[in-house]
């Protein structure tokens, strides 16, 4: 699944490319995880205004109302000038003065919501929950201290979530743990101020991070641009099960914590 550099990457590969550009039509494809919400022909006329990005949403401002997407499972955007015909995995195509925005999604799990605003009921149910944004000024490290004393799940679950802070997940919720030396089982409630301090810090730098690498190509992500990502070649504990850590050397091992994996080093993450 894209995660929050994938989306960011994808954001800067195609955001100065449609700013300012009007919408000659849109077109659907299969049906996606939500409704459109809105005649796909309404979208014409419209004038892209910039692009955003929340969580793992990206926010198309139009000059009326505005376009969420998402990536879901699977999918990926392009933007080309002249994109080659559609085919079977491509549903949403947005055809602008300054060339086609397309979302290929094999699974179908990911989605385009139109909204009146970004205060719209249905923009809010897509976005209200979602905690701070790991990358902004609104990710304080008082509040996240706080914030991890009143949760009792382990650690990487409070990460996941998003409620607390956005974005952080899988592949990075692991990384950032190990880079702050904490096991990722640990009980939230059970970290000390101090350790709470590294681990913000460690969200900070392995997110922005990522974001500089182009994110992490594991299966087929590329951004709008076509370009792949390299920061998985560089991370230290995910996806290394059995290979010695970085650091000590340690084999690196895997546990399964709800649906998901999560890998650390034993020596280096002692709890």
């Amino acid at each position: 699944m894209p995660e929050l550099p994938e989306v960011e990457v994808t954001r800067l590969s195609f955001a100065p490319a449609i700013q300012g550009a009007l919408v000659i039509f849109a077109s659907l494809g299969k049906a996606l995880r939500w409704p459109l919400g809105c005649p796909v022909t309404a979208l014409a006329g419209r004038r892209v205004q910039g692009v955003r990005r929340r969580g793992k949403y990206l926010l198309l401002d139009l000059d009326q109302g505005l376009l969420l997407l998402h990536l879901g499972m699977s999918g990926s955007l392009s933007f080309a000038k002249s994109p080659p015909p559609r085919g079977v995995h491509d549903h949403f195509d947005l055809v602008t003065s300054q060339g086609t925005l397309r979302l290929h999604d094999p699974r179908r799990f990911g989605a385009v919501v139109y909204a009146s605003s970004q205060a719209d009921p249905i923009a809010q149910k897509l976005l209200g929950h979602l905690g701070a944004e790991p990358l902004g000024d609104g990710f304080l490290l008082a509040d996240f201290q706080i914030g991890l004393k009143i949760r009792k799940a382990a650690i990487k679950q409070v990460l996941l979530a998003g409620d607390l802070v956005v974005g952080v997940g899988n592949i990075y919720a692991s990384e950032a743990l190990f880079l702050a030396g904490i096991r990722p089982t640990l009980r939230a409630c059970k970290i000390s101020r101090a350790r709470a301090a590294r681990l913000h810090a460690a969200i900070r730098e392995v997110l922005a991070r990522a974001v500089a690498k182009g994110g992490s190509t594991l299966r087929d992500f590329s951004s709008a641009s076509g370009a792949t990502g390299y920061f998985q070649l560089e991370a230290m504990v995910y996806g290394r099960t059995g290979q010695p850590c970085r650091v000590c050397g340690t084999p690196i091992k895997i546990l399964r914590q709800g649906q998901r994996s999560s890998f650390y080093c034993p020596l280096c993450q002692a709890l």
